[in-house]
């Protein structure tokens, strides 16, 4: 009974410190295992947490914690997490400006944009990362390794190689309108030869 209340202390100061931070950070448990370490008197148990946090407004970070007991281990991984949150351009504030890969050891996982009312389709790992970041619509593979561990870090991977159209401007000292310019008059300068076999019909 005394260990109960101990952990279910343990969980509520952790819940406090995240309505503290005024951050409006969410946390999400991706996976939990059990890990033992073999000594000399046998084995000492322990547990691992790989959690996802985010404000759902276009930042998300990771991170991995063990402890000796479960709340103990969520905690030290949702601080980890908080220290390495990244911000991820979003297009209209629901999905991806292009479609991107991402590797980590022998993961690998493709992010697609997507139209709106889509959806989040993607696995479990991948799922709880998109929904921490405020990603409305997006199509995930993963093609790689199904480690949770894997999965994550490489979708991160990915993540950190989205760009927008303001940054890819700046970098190449160009407008935004002369960069998105270039794909919005493809169909203007398709339009005069889908055109042609009328003309010479009437002729």
């Amino acid at each position: 009974m005394a260990r109960e209340a101990r952990e279910g202390g343990r969980g509520g100061n952790r819940d406090r410190d995240h309505n503290r931070d005024g951050d409006d950070l969410i946390d999400k448990l991706v996976t939990i295992n059990r890990v033992a370490k073999v000594v000399k008197g046998g084995r000492r148990f322990a547990f691992a947490a790989l959690v996802v946090v985010g404000d759902q407004k276009g930042r998300v970070g990771y991170g991995a914690g063990k402890a000796r007991e479960v709340p103990e281990a969520i905690r030290k991984a949702t601080e980890r997490a908080k220290r390495t949150l990244i911000r991820v351009p979003m297009k209209e504030g629901r999905t991806l400006h292009h479609d991107v890969t991402g590797h980590y050891g022998a993961g690998q996982v493709v992010l697609r944009s997507a139209e709106a009312g889509t959806g989040i389709i993607a696995g479990g790992p991948m799922r709880a990362v998109f929904e921490s970041l405020g990603i409305g619509d997006v199509v995930a593979k993963s093609l790689g390794s199904r480690n949770s561990h894997n999965m994550v870090k490489a979708t991160f991977d990915a993540l950190q190689r989205c760009a927008s159209p303001r940054s890819v401007a700046g970098r190449r000292g160009k407008k935004v309108s002369d960069i998105l310019g270039k794909r919005e008059s493809g169909p203007i300068l398709d339009a005069p030869d889908a055109a042609a076999p009328e003309v010479t019909a009437n002729v």
